[in-house]
């Protein structure tokens, strides 16, 4: 039986970013179609758009651009919503909404303070994600984890780690070697994204790893690669919840990557561009 096109179709918005540019790539080699609009292009409101993967969003500057932040999270999500015509959107949310939570069940309780600046970005993704769960549509949303791969953002912790290793053969941790977050690899995400938005139940999901891993054991594969590391003299430990990945597993499987394994070559990478 033939699948109806738009059902193979899908519409990026913020489709030029680094995990928007990964999932066109992607989506292409299993056959789809893929239109990728300026924020500011009418007709998607004009057009079937198939399935909406909404990949717009603010990350490393969100402090100094807070409108934009809740511009790109909130408003032109609510317009889509209202307006568009779509059989799906999934909506990249981020697992940094679980600081301070108890849990990272995807149904967890979460906590944030307005008059704190560093809050102004979970308080959008969660905003972004109320308007899609109570808008009565077929949507999805994706708590997305620290995303690695090639040609990562250069405002990223990993790329900056990378960056100053290729060029300096040093890298001076600013956080402590106990400090330790979720890594997933964006070849993971985009195997997975499309899996969710056609099989998956309308709802939450964490994208994750599920796996934490230490400062101590990036700095320890660096060293491997003749790279010297230092930590700052009382660095915070920044430590983040390991993800409940449970609820992804069952409907992808397991992660095919591991940064452990992939640093070396990511390395090599970072050495080789100019």
């Amino acid at each position: 039986m033939s699948v109806p096109i738009a059902a193979m179709h899908a519409t990026l918005i913020g489709g030029h970013g680094f995990v928007g540019r990964h999932l066109q790539v992607q989506l292409r080699s299993l056959g789809w179609t893929c239109d990728v609009p300026l924020r500011d292009d009418v007709s998607l409101f004009q057009r079937d758009l198939g399935h909406v993967f909404y990949c717009a969003g603010l990350t490393a500057d969100f402090r100094q651009r807070p409108y934009d932040t809740v511009e790109a999270h909130v408003a032109l999500l609510s317009n889509v919503l209202q307006q568009a015509s779509f059989l799906s959107l999934t909506y990249l949310s981020s697992t940094r909404v679980y600081a301070g939570a108890a849990t990272t069940d995807e149904g967890a309780a979460l906590q944030v303070r307005s008059h704190v600046s560093g809050d102004l970005y979970n308080i959008s993704k969660l905003m972004g994600e109320s308007l899609c769960l109570n808008s009565q549509r077929d949507v999805r949303v994706i708590r997305l984890s620290n995303v690695y791969g090639l040609h990562m953002p250069t405002q990223n912790f990993l790329s900056e780690v990378l960056t100053s290793a290729a060029k300096d053969k040093c890298v001076v941790f600013r956080s402590s070697p106990q400090s330790q977050k979720d890594y997933i690899a964006v070849q993971d995400v985009v195997r997975c994204l499309p899996i969710i938005a056609q099989h998956g139940e309308a709802g939450i999901y964490n994208l994750a790893s599920g796996c934490n891993v230490s400062n101590a054991e990036i700095a320890s594969i660096l060293q491997r690669q003749g790279v010297r590391c230092e930590f700052q003299n009382n660095a915070p430990d920044i430590l983040f919840p390991t993800m409940n990945v449970a609820k992804l597993h069952a409907l992808c499987g397991a992660s095919h990557h591991e940064l452990a394994t992939d640093l070396p070559t990511l390395y090599s990478h970072y050495c080789e561009t100019p």
